[in-house]
């Protein structure tokens, strides 16, 4: 597989329509062999998935992209076009949902995780008043300090994930029901 990507004229919008080139001998490189699914519901071989996300990652996600996969040797089917485009919109359709469910254990998982943090949080706080007092030793320093940091560190996870994690997936989602739509071309080497 040459990968090499080109950009074409602009559109109405001033955007740029992105070209994500493939050259390949036939078809069967780009879906994985090992899936047993008919054509059209086959896996796309992981190193071409990934050439593909990762070329449309860096482009806007609002400009247009168009797959253009070379083969020297085209299938046997009249539309295999039509086919191609077929397949491939089904796997990123796929991948969609796939995305879309990471997403949604993510929520719940950062909903558990808030619970859990404000549970201990309130725990560490009370038993640090409760039984430290408004003691001034050094003991009871520590030992309030301590525990209110235990419940803040409690606390990270949630943080991290609904300030941090949940933006890369929603990006990915985005960018693979952008290619589940993309227009698909065959075309011979020149």
């Amino acid at each position: 597989m040459l990968p090499r990507m080109m950009f074409k004229s602009r559109d109405r919008k001033g955007s740029k329509t992105h070209h994500i080139e493939l050259n390949l001998r036939d078809v069967n490189q780009l879906f994985n062999t090992m899936d047993p699914s008919p054509f059209n519901e086959r896996d796309l071989d992981h190193d071409a998935e990934e050439f593909i996300v990762s070329w449309a990652r860096e482009l806007p996600l609002q400009d247009p992209v168009v797959l253009v996969v070379h083969l020297a040797a085209p299938p046997q089917e009249h539309d295999a076009q039509k086919m191609l485009e077929d397949a491939i919109h089904h796997y990123f359709s796929y991948r969609v949902e796939l995305s879309r469910l990471d997403f949604r254990r993510l929520m719940q998982d950062g909903r558990k995780s808030l619970s859990i943090g404000v549970v201990f949080l309130a725990a560490c706080l009370t038993i640090s008043n409760l039984l430290m007092g408004s003691g001034t030793g050094t003991f009871s320093t520590v030992g309030r300090e301590s525990l209110t940091i235990a419940g803040w560190v409690a606390m990270w996870r949630p943080m991290e994930i609904y300030l941090y994690d949940w933006w890369p997936l929603r990006r990915r989602q985005q960018v693979l029901q952008k290619l589940s739509r993309m227009p698909v071309e065959v075309r011979k080497p020149k």
